[in-house]
Formats: C-alpha cells, structure tokens, sequence
C-alpha cells in the first residue's frame, strides 16, 4: 500500500479529533505530505470516523491529482494543498469544527494570547482571515479559502510555524504541524485555548493579556534553539 505509514498517521490525527471532541459526525479532516514524493494523504469525504481504515486514505499530488485511493478525498483538499505549496515547512493540516474556536471565527474574531498556556504553543494571537468575497464564495471556493489564509499571514508578517493555527472568517479553524500527530495535537491545544479566551472576556472584557515578555519566555523556553522544556537526549 502507498505511503502506509502516513496513511496510518493521517488516519490516527482524524480519529484523534474525535477523540478530543473537535468534530461531529463526518465533520473536519486531517491530512499529511510526503516532502520528498510530494504526496499528500487526506481523509476521504464523507466517511464516518468509525470506518475509517488506514487503506480508505485518499493519496493525491500536490496539485490535488488523485495517485492512489478508491474514494473522494476531503472536499477541503484545495485549501490542503495550497498550504503544503505556500508554507514549505508544515507536514501536516488539521481542519475542525471545534466549538469555542469556531466561534471567534463566527464573530470574526482574531484569539489574543491572555495567558501562558496560550503562548506556550502561539507566539502571538490566532489570527482571522478577512472574509470571502461573493465573487471569491462563488469561484473556486475552496482554494480561495487557502488564498485568504496564505495572503493573510504573508500581509500581516506572520510566521506559520510561530503561529500554527488560523480562524477562517465566517467558517472555522485551520491547524498545521510537522506531522499529523503535531498538527492534530495543536488543534486540541487551540480549542482549550479558545475556550479559555472566551471565558477570560466574559470575566474580564477588554483583558490586555499577556506583556510580550511573557510571552516570548514561554513560547521560546519550548520552541527553537535555545529551547530548554523537555528532556535532552
């Protein structure tokens, strides 16, 4: 079977996302790259967690071609593989519903770092896409949702593998990682966060959160060279 390993960690990313109560129903989707073949493994649209098997991954190339599955891939594959082509360095796109996260992307709402938990994983708010044009909705929707992502960041200066995760105006949540189990993992992170955030607001509406200070100590005490969290080998 083609990329059988990948395949076994796309599947294992969506069943996490059940797991972790991000998704109903068929909602959401997980996907993963083979850099070095630029291949992309997606879970088919439409088909209940409780069936998925690694052999129902859906394998296509980086323009979306399908190279390997029996079924349709995800019906968010454009806006996947866009961002494999504009952000080289993520291996895998996690999509959910999740409901806190969801909501800042209804209200059209970027999520502010208000605390630690929130920078040890972001260094710096989540930000929200502007919304779709009717002309964008009613073109290539979907690759027009992964426009809007890449333009956003490329404009505003934000770094994707500092901010891994996105709100879509209007729609939902968009995560990324190194590999599916990392990008499954910081959806997990962001809706706790989300959620968090919301309740902080509802407390205390116009919190300032956190100094950059803060922030960048931890977001840096987990994350590049000079990362001290964890064990050294």
């Amino acid at each position: 079977m083609l990329l059988q390993e990948l395949r076994t960690a796309v599947l294992e990313a969506n069943l996490e996302l059940v797991k972790r109560g991000l998704v109903l129903y068929t909602f959401g989707n997980a996907s993963g790259i083979d850099r070095e073949q630029g291949l992309v493994v997606i879970k088919p649209s439409g088909v209940d967690y409780d069936d998925l098997r690694p052999e129902h991954m859906v394998v296509t190339d980086l323009n979306g071609k399908i190279v390997d599955g029996r079924l349709k891939p995800s019906s968010d594959l454009d806006t996947h593989t866009l961002l494999y082509r504009e952000f080289p360095g993520i291996g895998a796109v996690v999509h959910t519903h999740s409901e806190y996260a969801t909501s800042f992307a209804q209200a059209g709402l970027p999520i502010p770092p208000l605390g630690t938990t929130h920078a040890d994983y972001f260094c710096g708010p989540i930000p929200v896409t502007p919304s779709l044009t009717d002309e964008a909705i009613g073109g290539r929707y979907v690759h027009e949702t992964g426009l809007a992502i890449v333009n956003h960041f490329r404009q505003q200066g934000i770094d994707p593998l500092a901010v891994p995760a996105v709100l879509v105006a209007g729609h939902a949540p968009f995560c990324w990682g190194k590999d599916p189990h990392a990008a499954a993992h910081n959806a997990v992170v962001l809706e706790a966060v989300a959620r968090m955030a919301y309740r902080t607001l509802t407390l205390a509406p116009g919190h300032p959160g956190v100094s950059r200070a803060l922030l960048d100590c931890h977001y840096f005490r987990k994350h590049g060279t000079r990362a001290t969290y964890g064990q050294t080998s």
